[in-house]
């Protein structure tokens, strides 16, 4: 256990003092049928009352499924909102800083800019897992944040667990683990880590093994004292009625989200063996995640010409460290059965 983490010094002092905003429905609780405290309007259309600002029957139904008790549990407008909760809680502008580790999640650096944050970055080592000595030589008593996603986007791998644990137990601030692929890595999710580390925050969401992207949906789980400060500075009806009733909707049906999670994994173990077949293909790393990172002889040029073909996938050649890589998303049995005619086509070529 982090025997330097204190919740407290990291809370930023403005927060501490904040009167949250008391909206009529966190001032009501119960059964009642006549609602003249929010000045709704009264007529019915499914959309004309406000929604629950707790998300206390969605909590419910994640609880079951995440084994994770509600009050451990906010959430936010895709987790893109979690993560600026996080910073507006946490980081005094213009005088702390957080550490990311690149290549990695862009939300974290525009995050970071919109609360006028200073960002330490910290590379990634050859295979592209965080080196714990740099990640701590990096930090100082202003470092409030260490993001780090695991499997990590763009490079699609797991962070080593043992290297998370040294950084959970030495980190200063607050260790972000964004676990937004981490369906697609059965049995890796370090929430069984929560009660150990009350510095330890995980973000998941519904938007990818769960096909929910559209209502942007995002949770993050921490200890309860970690919660009840976000919960303090979230907007009152963050996460609107209709994600809440879709999301029930399709978390009902497990079965359905674990057969397109094994089908995805078939169909990813089957795009990486043809990739590695390619004549043009220089690497394809290894993949925990729903996409592969491959690096090509030209990814520009890959990129236009599948483009033209109309089959759209990301060139992250920009990045330090990914020079003509390319992330190729898994997509259903006739999409890649296209990107495989597409990438036969332009090999034949060469």
């Amino acid at each position: 256990m982090n025997q330097i983490f204190s919740l407290n010094r990291i809370i930023r002092e403005n927060v501490k003092r904040l009167v949250p905003y008391s909206s009529a429905r966190d001032e009501f609780s119960g059964e009642a049928s006549v609602f003249l405290d929010a000045n709704e309007n009264p007529y019915e259309n499914g959309v004309n009352r406000y929604p629950d600002p707790l998300q206390n029957q969605l909590k419910k139904r994640l609880t079951q499924i995440k084994g994770i008790a509600p009050d451990r549990m906010i959430l936010g407008n895709g987790s893109d909102e979690v993560i600026d909760l996080l910073f507006r809680a946490f980081c005094e502008p213009n005088k702390d800083n957080v550490v990311i580790c690149t290549p990695t999640y862009g939300m974290y650096e525009v995050a970071a800019g919109i609360n006028a944050i200073e960002i330490k970055e910290v590379a990634l080592d050859s295979n592209f897992q965080p080196d714990v000595d740099v990640v701590m030589n990096a930090a100082n008593e202003d470092s409030k944040m260490l993001l780090l996603c695991s499997p990590n986007n763009p490079t699609a791998n797991l962070y080593d667990e043992g290297k998370i644990i040294k950084l959970l137990d030495n980190f200063p601030g607050v260790v972000i683990v964004d676990e937004a692929y981490i369906d697609f890595a059965p049995g890796k999710t370090l929430t069984h880590k929560l009660d150990k580390y009350p510095n330890l925050v995980i973000l998941q969401t519904l938007s990818k093994a769960w096909g929910m992207a559209g209502i942007r949906l995002g949770i993050g789980f921490a200890c309860e004292e970690i919660i009840e400060v976000l919960n303090r500075i979230k907007p009152p009806y963050n996460v609107n009625c209709l994600t809440q009733a879709k999301a029930l909707e399709l978390l009902d049906d497990e079965a359905k989200y674990l057969n397109q999670v094994k089908e995805i994994l078939k169909a990813r173990e089957e795009l990486n063996h043809f990739l590695n077949g390619l004549s043009f293909v220089k690497k394809v790393y290894q993949s925990d995640s729903n996409f592969i990172l491959v690096q090509v002889d030209n990814a520009k040029q890959l990129y236009h010409l599948l483009l033209q073909k109309g089959i759209i996938i990301r060139d992250r050649s920009g990045m330090a460290g990914l020079e003509n890589c390319v992330r190729i998303s898994i997509g259903t049995k006739e999409e890649n059965k296209l990107l495989c005619e597409s990438l036969t086509e332009y090999n034949s070529k060469l």
